[in-house]
């Protein structure tokens, strides 16, 4: 199986489609690269997609220790995975979990990206929310240990931000599901623990986002309750950055959606890639309701 290897030895699965300029995809803590199915068939018809197993997902490596995962470790993977597959700059693109690691990959190495699409990224950021959705993490990390994932799938997959999805498409959200039930208990809890319950919260990173200046569009469903305010706060806060909302949908929009979607980023990309994407006009930002 193909492969790149991490700066600290940690191999990581990743499949490919296509030609051209590259776009990775970088999945959510429900997700694995197979969450992207539907982008890789519809972009690789004009692009180079590339999409990775996070660490944890087999058939990537599973570290046993938890402290090998980080929000920090996340972003570096993604570095990792261009470096290992001698990509200068991709557009990236991520989903929730996958969202916060481009977000952070935007802040460290904006060299490297093209764009980035910051999806479905917010749950616990908002300060109010911190002690919860930590509380939250811990309890679903000792549960996956506990029961495994099997048993775990059946109600974090069944959450009040994927009901949308179960609704609209239930052969679909049924493959979800089993795909989710598949994946390693260990490496599940190491992610909930390493990764998401340690992650800083949006509103400490406020500064750093200030000074983003890649093209940067972030995406939510408009019932993806935990998302819609960090998303504000992004878009008021990123100059380069544009916000989009899905009607009637909740937080997996990649594969909820995946028409709008793809349609969404092919339009994102074809304006950054024509030097068309632009930054905000500071006139939109003076605080004044009439311009008076």
């Amino acid at each position: 199986m193909p492969h790149v290897t991490t700066d600290d030895g940690v191999r990581l699965h990743y499949e490919e489609a296509g030609s051209g300029y590259p776009i990775v995809f970088v999945h959510e803590f429900a997700g694995d690269w197979r969450s992207y199915e539907t982008q890789l068939r519809f972009f690789s018809r004009r692009y180079r997609c590339i999409a990775f197993n996070a660490r944890g997902y087999p058939p990537s490596d599973v570290p046993e220790d938890w402290t090998r995962y980080s929000q920090e470790r996340a972003r570096d993977d993604i570095r990792d995975v261009l470096d290992g597959l001698g990509l200068a700059k991709a557009h990236i693109v991520g989903i929730s979990m996958g969202g916060f690691a481009v977000l952070h990959f935007g802040f460290a190495y904006s060299d490297r990206a093209s764009s980035l699409v910051v999806a479905g990224c917010g749950y616990g950021a908002q300060p109010e929310k911190r002690q919860q959705f930590q509380e939250e993490t811990a309890r679903t990390a000792a549960q996956i240990e506990s029961k495994g994932m099997v048993e775990v799938s059946k109600t974090y997959g069944a959450g009040p931000t994927r009901v949308q999805y179960l609704n609209k498409d239930p052969r679909g959200y049924a493959e979800f599901l089993a795909q989710l039930a598949e994946h390693s208990s260990k490496g599940a809890a190491n992610t909930m623990r390493g990764v998401q319950g340690r992650r800083p919260s949006l509103w400490e990173l406020t500064d750093q986002m200030k000074r983003l200046e890649v093209p940067t569009l972030i995406a939510s469903g408009d019932e993806d309750d935990p998302c819609l305010d960090p998303g504000i706060l992004m878009k008021r806060l990123i100059p380069t950055a544009a916000l989009v909302l899905f009607p009637n949908t909740g937080h997996a929009l990649n594969i909820e959606e995946p028409d709008l979607f793809n349609r969404t980023l092919a339009d994102f990309f074809h304006q950054v890639e024509s030097g068309r994407w632009p930054r905000r006009d500071p006139r939109s930002m003076t605080g004044s309701i009439l311009g008076m």
